[in-house]
């Protein structure tokens, strides 16, 4: 993944270097045939739902930017999603990687998706590159890798469409205990002049007879040195610029770009209530900020080595998801929603792992009816119509549902579909 146009300094110059050597993530296009990948930020239904409120009309195309695209997995995700829905629109990948752009258009090609279009550049020369607004911009593993990312983010910002959204993915410290270490003792033992081959070399040495004392050897939820090939070592540890944010880190950098944040990904990993159920703990947890319950969530599970977040322009009037809208229809998350129900354990309380975290979610007792239910189709009220006729009252539903409703939402895994039309 790039942070575009010519190299600004000799940093950025190894950094344009690694990714012509080692396109990232390493994809094989014949895999394409096999399954696609899917992730946050840039789902569909995660667009629909955080960027657009679950308001802008499914028949009204979308222009979506990939900023640092890289060898496509974020591009072909959407575009592949909006074809098998139907929904016009163009998705357009913006990279300086020639390799990567190669990885990518094979990988589109063997998809045969014509809603995706390929550009090379620099997302610091949009205006230049006359590609016009978008409606939705990823920036998705790059501002990290930036010079300037407050000037990289500002430059999507100056992108966006009025009503549009950015979803953003930067690395967090916490989650990568052990990475930074190890990249100071890669410049000793592989400097970034020597030659890329020559320093991958070097690096699985070290790898091989490090000592079990090593933070990295412990933190088992970094895995690109281990399964990412060559791409994935280089960009984990031999990397030339790697910056990490933590939440109040990255939350400046939004609102110095114009934006606002709109939801962390996901957001009820978010909430240190969620595994702190001490009342004296809570009642502090009680009196902090947003952002520093988030903060506190960082820091004290440990676990995250990505931030996902989804923005939108601070000059915009916010606006969410309407969960009280009979008319709205809730869809799942690669979920199936009658599996889901036929699968809830007795007391309703769903367990969750994120990264070694075990959390327990409360249900509601009409969750299984509910969820059962959930099929993309049926909108709330006809959910309510179908659960009344079963004797379940109406006063009974609205509660429970706007209390699953809440639960899933903080999952990111019942979100509202977009509205067919105006």
């Amino acid at each position: 993944m790039q942070p575009g146009g010519m190299p600004t300094d000799p940093t950025d110059a190894l950094l344009a270097a690694q990714y012509e050597a080692f396109p990232y993530p390493a994809r094989d296009p014949r895999d394409e045939a096999k399954r696609l990948v899917v992730g946050s930020p840039s789902h569909l239904r995660e667009i629909d739902h955080w960027v657009f409120a679950a308001r802008r009309p499914a028949s009204r195309p979308l222009r979506a930017l990939f900023a640092g695209g890289g060898t496509g997995d974020g591009a072909i995700m959407l575009a592949q999603q909006m074809a098998w829905a139907g929904r016009p629109g163009e998705v357009v990948w913006l990279d300086r990687s020639a390799a990567a752009r190669r990885i990518a258009e094979a990988r589109a090609a063997a998809r045969g998706l014509s809603n995706l279009r390929f550009v090379e550049g620099s997302l610091l020369d949009l205006p230049a590159l006359g590609l016009g607004a978008f409606d939705y911009i990823d920036c998705c593993g790059v501002l990290h890798h930036l010079p300037d990312p407050e000037a990289g983010l500002a430059a999507l910002a100056a992108a966006l469409a009025p009503g549009g959204g950015i979803g953003l993915m930067v690395y967090a410290p916490h989650g990568r205990t052990g990475v930074y270490m190890l990249q100071d003792a890669l410049r000793l033992l592989a400097p970034p002049e020597q030659p890329p081959a020559q320093r991958i070399e070097t690096a699985r040495r070290l790898w091989r007879h490090l000592p079990e004392t090593a933070w990295l050897r412990k933190n088992p939820w970094l895995t690109d040195h281990l399964s990412g090939g060559d791409a994935g070592l280089y960009d984990l540890l031999l990397n030339p610029r790697d910056r990490a944010f933590t939440v109040p880190a990255l939350h400046a950098l939004i609102g110095r770009a114009g934006l606002r944040l709109v939801t962390l990904v996901e957001p009820l990993r978010y909430d240190p209530e969620a595994y702190l159920p001490d009342p004296r703990l809570r009642a502090r947890i009680a009196s902090l900020s947003p952002v520093e319950r988030a903060a506190l969530a960082e820091a004290i599970t440990g676990n995250m080595g990505i931030h996902v977040a989804y923005c939108a322009r601070a000059a915009d009037p916010p606006a969410a998801p309407d969960w009280e809208d009979p008319e709205a229809v809730p869809v799942l998350r690669e979920l199936d929603g009658a599996a889901l129900a036929r699968g809830l354990p007795a007391d309703d309380a769903l367990p969750v792992v994120w990264d070694g975290l075990r959390v327990t979610v409360p249900l509601p007792r009409l969750a299984r009816a509910i969820l059962a239910r959930v099929d993309g189709r049926q909108s709330i009220g006809a959910i309510g119509d179908a659960l009344a006729a079963n004797g379940v009252a109406r006063e009974a539903f609205a509660r429970d549902f706007a209390a699953l409703a809440r639960q899933m939402e903080r999952m990111n895994r019942m979100l509202l579909a977009a509205p067919a039309a105006a």
